[in-house]
């Protein structure tokens, strides 16, 4: 992943250090940039509406939930992607003053950082914005996605992570160059065929990890499935000599590094700016390939 350029860390700081739950979402039919303080009031009175189980809600009354919905120009990989799309949900306690800070209650956003696989054969009318991470309630998640879905008649799906992706992930992400790397590589593994959930915790020091990707990389700035696997193997390898087992018989479920940690349930925290783009690039591929 390459490091961060364009982007101002302000910006973008209040996606770091967040548990995003993934989706993918086919492209969005008729949705306008222009448009985004009407889908807001729309969207707000759909959640109104649905919270009052069907009761009629006029649209742009003063509500519960506060529907916001902005852009994020920041975060893109290419003048072909889109910008990313913010939909932001606050709550104002009715007991409260007019003048009370709204407090968050549910954020996710759309994006596509290098989505250009996507673009070759999509009609006119049609916003390719791949990936979408959601922070909060399922239930809010739900209703957002509903009204997108009937509003925009795109398709939203959970987004799991593989075992094979989370070790490239782990090789990816070890590799990368760090000011200053606190934090453990940790391999989480589940043992399958048991009475009793048992998972194994195998944490390498980060400077350990990056030597070892070192060896094994051939080619700077390029990452082959041989490499990765040559990496994984060193692991397995070196656990077993201590331990006596074998880990490539147990299912890789989660991986946590400096620069971010994924589970296979499709939940990702990102922890470095640095290296935002290159975490959502592959994460946006990921989910180009589930919708294509």
């Amino acid at each position: 992943p390459h490091p961060q350029e364009k982007a101002d860390p302000q910006k973008t700081a209040f996606l770091l250090r967040k548990a995003w739950t993934l989706y993918s979402v086919t492209p969005l039919y008729g949705f306008r940039r222009a448009r985004l303080r009407d889908y807001a009031r729309l969207l707000g009175a759909f959640i109104a509406a649905e919270k009052q189980k069907g009761l009629a809600v006029e649209v742009g009354v003063e509500l519960d939930i506060k529907v916001t919905l902005s852009s994020l120009p920041d975060i893109r990989g290419s003048e072909l992607d889109q910008a990313a799309l913010l939909v932001q949900l606050s709550s104002r306690s009715r007991a409260s003053s007019r003048n009370s800070e709204d407090k968050p209650v549910w954020s996710g956003w759309f994006c596509s950082v290098f989505g250009d696989d996507l673009f070759e054969n999509v009609p006119e009318h049609f916003t390719c914005l791949p990936l979408f991470l959601s922070h909060g309630a399922e239930s809010y998640t739900s209703l957002v996605g509903s009204w997108f879905q009937k509003t925009f008649d795109c398709c939203f799906r959970r987004l799991a992570i593989s075992p094979l992706n989370l070790s490239w992930m782990v090789a990816m992400w070890a590799g990368c160059k760090l000011d200053r790397a606190t934090s453990a590589v940790e391999l989480v593994f589940s043992v399958p065929r048991l009475a009793q959930p048992l998972d194994i915790s195998y944490a390498i020091h980060p400077e350990d990890a990056q030597a070892l990707w070192d060896t094994v990389q051939k080619t700077p700035g390029e990452i082959t499935q041989e490499e990765v696997d040559i990496f994984m193997d060193c692991l397995y390898a070196h656990f077993h000599r201590h331990f006596k087992i074998h880990l490539s018989a147990a299912k890789l479920v989660k991986v946590s590094t400096a620069v971010a940690s994924a589970h296979c349930d499709g939940i990702v925290k990102i922890l470095n700016s640095q290296y935002l783009p290159g975490v959502l690039m592959l994460l946006t591929e990921l989910a180009i390939s589930q919708i294509q």
